[in-house]
């Protein structure tokens, strides 16, 4: 698949704003005062803008307002009540914060667990593509969800960040392991897709398009074996590793800082392998597979 960087940016970004956002209702970290408003301000700029970024993806941006009607069959539309959802519960938490309300910390447990649900509804709209082997399957809401705590985590200055950032690079070990063999495993050919394997090994006598389109471009998107490994390695190191050992030094508020931006590039990384190394079965009309 072609890495839009506005679809990368979008599910990072919201995805690092709504983990924080689900710390902060849950009161793992009370903040008060302008320290409140600087807090939760950053997680719902960091959400925001994650959502700014997906409509730069559409065709036409004021088609993202037709989202909201197709809930009932749509993740996408999902997505976009969850999270007014979540922003609109949040906003009376993030006040009671700032101005010392005392608000029951009860409204803060339910937006905190749409923040989740958020997460895992922009999960969904990648994951139950079937015609995408590598996204559809049970790790890839695992890795969204374990991607936004472990960035929350890290932004609440939590103890136990550290250890939600190995878990992080534990599952990206899993999912690149199983993802690597599962076009395979899913046994699509280009018999398959045309319904010819009845009849024998069908082959493509020439190409469906002779010029660029869309499909090929958005669809079709080859990424090197080489380059993928050592962008691999690169995420892995800097969404995992490294803010871990920098979260382990003495460094105080700039330590937490240094490790979300490691962190955050090394999502972005391992984000862009998310898209560009997902093959789509359109690729078997094109000779993509055989």
């Amino acid at each position: 698949m072609h890495p839009a960087p506005s679809v990368i940016l979008f599910s990072t970004l919201s995805g690092l704003g709504f983990g924080f956002l689900a710390l902060l209702g849950w009161g793992v970290l009370i903040p008060s005062g302008w320290a409140a408003f600087f807090l939760w301000g950053l997680g719902y700029g960091l959400a925001v803008a994650g959502l700014l970024a997906a409509t730069f993806h559409l065709g036409n941006p004021k088609n993202g307002l037709k989202a909201f009607t197709q809930w009932r069959t749509s993740w996408l539309s999902r997505e976009a009540w969850a999270s007014v959802a979540t922003l609109l519960l949040l906003a009376p938490v993030a006040l009671s914060d700032w101005l010392g309300l005392g608000l029951p910390r009860a409204f803060g447990w339910i937006g905190g667990t749409l923040a989740l649900i958020t997460v895992l509804t922009t999960a969904m709209i990648y994951a139950q593509i079937k015609a995408v082997p590598r996204w559809h399957h049970w790790l890839t809401p695992v890795m969204f969800l374990a991607f936004a705590l472990a960035g929350g985590a890290i932004l609440a200055g939590n103890p136990w960040a550290p250890l939600a950032l190995v878990a992080v690079g534990g599952v990206l070990l899993v999912v690149w392991r199983v993802g690597d063999g599962a076009f395979a495993r899913a046994g699509q050919t280009i018999g398959t897709a045309t319904g010819l394997d009845r009849l024998g090994t069908p082959s493509v006598l020439d190409p469906a398009h002779t010029a660029g389109n869309y499909l090929k471009r958005e669809m079709i998107f080859v990424v090197g074996r080489k380059h993928a490994q050592k962008l691999r390695w690169i995420a892995l190191a800097l969404a995992s590793l490294a803010p871990a050992l920098i979260l382990a030094l003495p460094l105080g508020p700039w330590g937490i800082a240094l490790a979300a931006i490691v962190h955050l590039a090394g999502a972005l990384a391992a984000r862009w392998l998310f898209f560009a190394e997902a093959e789509h079965v359109v690729g078997l009309y094109y000779g993509a597979r055989g």
